[in-house]
């Protein structure tokens, strides 16, 4: 015999009805709560409820309401540990609402994120997470017109779009402060892409400090990145290329870090000895690499949480709050005092 156990058959609305000795009617308004019941009566469906384990069948539910019941959930990129960690959150918003979620990826193009939300339209789902991405403003506007969608990434609230931004620009001044903080003089900057207002707010804080600090902002330690381990890696390349002196390093996001670091051990630079070196995101690996990434942390599964509490206000027709949890600098291993 099969060690497996035989799969149940799942009560309907009729067997609780049939169990508790009234209509199915009667079990649909207690459900729905839209009429008064005796209590006798809602006494013996709840007690049936509870012994059949019974789950109403939330599809059913919303599409005799004009509802699909489905959130479609935008990324940029499925395989990325920032995308996953907000996504866990995004998982958590949802928990025990009823709604289930399909999500598609923009790849960081405007035209992709365009095509998969007009897909996302098509199965009509009930609204849309869009997790950073490309698109503009307007056009996220015009989207809405058919269904709400909370953004991150953007300062956004007008009608049926809200949008949810950390301030980039002074989490990169908190991290290249740090690094002043411990004397350190020539910080190495790399980038994300040019086309990220994100990593652009994170160029603007890195030479907001310096300025603050009376340095100068030495074009030759500003390298161009993309936000990927590989441009960290080619960093560290261009850097000694270059020639240019410098004692610490600020990559402009965790994955960047790491590839600054290999391409750092490779060399048999060490850090921090050597070299300190920061990140902005703290991804969940971060706490674990050799020697662990000090870094500036993003809520990123707080993010997703209140962006998916946001579009259950909208859908509901309440106020939806837009409170994002401050960016924290998180001191660990890679980072020490010049000598």
């Amino acid at each position: 015999m099969s060690d497996v156990p035989s799969p149940t058959i799942p009560a309907t609305l009729t067997d609780v009805a049939r169990l508790a000795g009234v209509s199915p009617a009667t079990v649909s308004r207690i459900l729905n709560g839209s009429a008064k019941v005796a209590d006798a009566k809602r006494a013996a469906v709840l007690a049936a409820i509870a012994q059949m384990n019974f789950a109403p069948n939330q599809m059913a539910r919303g599409l005799k309401q004009g509802r699909s019941m489905t959130i479609g959930i935008v990324v940029q990129d499925i395989s990325s540990p920032f995308f996953d960690e907000t996504l866990r959150g995004v998982d958590a918003g949802l928990k025990a609402t009823g709604y289930t979620s399909v999500i598609v990826s923009g790849h960081w193009d405007a035209q992709e994120e365009a095509e998969r939300i007009r897909l996302l339209l098509a199965r009509k789902v009930d609204g849309i997470i869009l997790l950073a991405g490309r698109l503009s403003d307007e056009a996220v506007r015009q989207f809405a017109g058919h269904c709400p969608i909370v953004s991150t990434g953007r300062d956004l609230r007008t009608g049926n779009a809200i949008g949810f931004k950390i301030d980039n620009e002074y989490g990169a001044y908190m991290a290249a402060r740090h690094l002043i903080e411990l004397g350190h003089e020539r910080i190495a900057f790399v980038t994300g892409p040019a086309s990220s207002s994100d990593a652009n707010e994170r160029l603007a804080g890195y030479r907001r400090a310096l300025h603050e600090a009376g340095l100068d902002s030495d074009p030759a330690l500003i390298v161009a990145g993309d936000f990927h381990e590989a441009s960290g890696l080619l960093a560290v390349a261009q850097l000694l290329e270059r020639r240019t002196g410098y004692t610490a390093v600020f990559a402009a996001n965790d994955l960047s870090a790491y590839g600054v670091r290999l391409g750092l051990y490779r060399r048999g630079i060490r850090v921090p000895e050597d070299i300190s070196l920061i990140g902005f995101d703290d991804l969940p690996g971060s706490s674990y690499t050799a020697p662990p990434l000090s870094t500036v942390r993003q809520p990123l599964y707080e993010l997703g949480r209140i962006a998916t509490g946001a579009l259950l206000s909208l859908l509901k027709g309440e106020p939806a709050y837009r409170d994002v949890p401050p960016l924290e600098l998180v001191v660990r291993e890679t980072t020490r005092q010049r000598r």
